[in-house]
């Protein structure tokens, strides 16, 4: 014979709990799925597609007057753009999960590791260099994605340079660009445009005619965090594309203690 705690659970299977309403009168901004590790292609603009691995976190509003949400149906949508997560139908996402869960917003965040064929200066040997990635996607009664690429470069100190009868210190840094943008935006075409405004670009692999030409590349284009970021603002600027940026910089500093930081954000 069912005892009443096997009813109670059958029943439960046949109520939608989440749906049930909550008596608590608050509102959730945000309630979703994080850290999803999952495949999705990006345009390569010399391959034409690259397959990475991304970490996903996927999010909706939740009304004061629900329970909970279902957190199965953000597996789901993903699974129905299965390998086509791309920023071209970051909007078609953001529909279906705005959609699927009867949310007011949804947001979306995608963060992988992106690789760029790259050529030595000199000797030409090719490696693959990795940039940190993010889209980020929300939709509620307007759209907005924003791209976020980190790309590591070298800066020489102007002021170690003036001071110093032998050389400077430089240091490794990592530049943070965050892109409002309208048309499409290769993501190659901004690490080169930041690598442009270092002391010199970073590479995976460098022969010693290389490393030759890059320290001494550095040496004669000496530059502060501050310059940096205002040398990115700059071109940002001329690029008719972009409606908003971020630049960030930070430079891990070879003989102190600390980091030099430098940041600004534009409407354009």
């Amino acid at each position: 014979m069912p005892t009443q705690r096997t009813e109670n659970k059958k029943e439960g299977l046949k109520r939608d709990i989440q749906a049930l309403k909550d008596h608590r009168n608050i509102d959730i901004d945000k309630v979703g799925v994080k850290d999803i590790r999952y495949p999705i292609v990006v345009l390569d603009k010399a391959k034409g597609i690259q397959h990475t691995i991304a970490k996903i976190n996927m999010y909706v509003d939740l009304p004061r007057h629900f329970k909970g949400t279902h957190m199965s149906r953000f597996i789901e949508i993903l699974n129905e753009y299965r390998r086509e997560v791309t920023i071209e139908n970051f909007p078609r996402i953001l529909e279906k999960m705005k959609e699927r869960l009867n949310a007011n917003s949804a947001h979306l965040e995608v963060e992988f590791p992106y690789f760029v064929e790259k050529e030595a200066p000199v000797s030409g040997a090719k490696s693959l260099m990795e940039y940190g990635c993010r889209f980020i996607g929300t939709l509620s009664d307007k759209r907005d994605i924003v791209i976020e690429i980190m790309i590591p470069v070298t800066t020489l100190c102007p002021c170690s340079k003036e001071m110093s009868e032998r050389g400077a210190h430089n240091q490794r840094g990592l530049v943070k660009v965050a892109l409002r943008f309208k048309g499409f935006v290769w993501i190659e075409d901004i690490i080169s445009l930041v690598e442009s405004c270092a002391s010199s670009p970073v590479y995976a692999l460098l022969k010693r005619e290389d490393e030759k030409f890059v320290t001494e590349h550095a040496y004669d284009n000496p530059m502060f965090v501050e310059d940096v970021v205002r040398e990115v603002a700059l071109k940002l600027k001329e690029d008719g594309r972009i409606r908003w940026f971020r630049v960030e910089a930070e430079n891990w500093e070879s003989i102190h203690n600390h980091s030099a930081y430098a940041s600004l954000e534009r409407r354009l």
